[in-house]
């Protein structure tokens, strides 16, 4: 994925800082480790940046949120019903159980796509 090194793409997907794309914003990689889910770390180690610029930051993710797990259930709609042809109630039970699975992940690309909207990629940006 480094062929999209630069771009907000990139961040949003790794999770790496909007500014230098160099380190993780999140103290545990593994977003499933629920209780570690949302820790994230102050300041970016390598550019400095700080990751949460006001109090309350990320509660704008939640806004976010909505259509990202909209996008979720979408396409586990398109899977279950259109390609292999499931019933309502099942394609139903398909959707809730893709929303509960993937909630974590959601949870992190909101932030992510939040935090972009106000922080941009800066090629060199040196330690301060």
């Amino acid at each position: 994925m480094n062929f999209l090194k630069g771009t907000k793409i990139y961040s949003i997907l790794t999770g790496s800082c909007p500014v230098c794309h160099e380190e993780s914003m999140y103290k545990e990689s593994n977003p499933y480790k629920l209780s570690q889910t949302l820790k994230m770390h102050e300041r970016c180690s390598h550019c400095n940046t700080k990751y949460k610029i006001e109090p309350s930051f990320f509660y704008g993710a939640m806004y976010v949120s909505y259509p990202v797990g909209i996008a979720f259930a979408v396409a586990a709609f398109v899977i279950s019903n259109l390609f292999f042809k499931l019933n309502l109630v099942t394609t139903f039970i398909i959707i809730v159980g893709t929303m509960i699975v993937f909630l974590p992940v959601i949870m992190r690309i909101s932030r992510n796509i939040w935090i972009n909207f106000f922080k941009h990629y800066k090629k060199e940006k040196k330690l301060s």
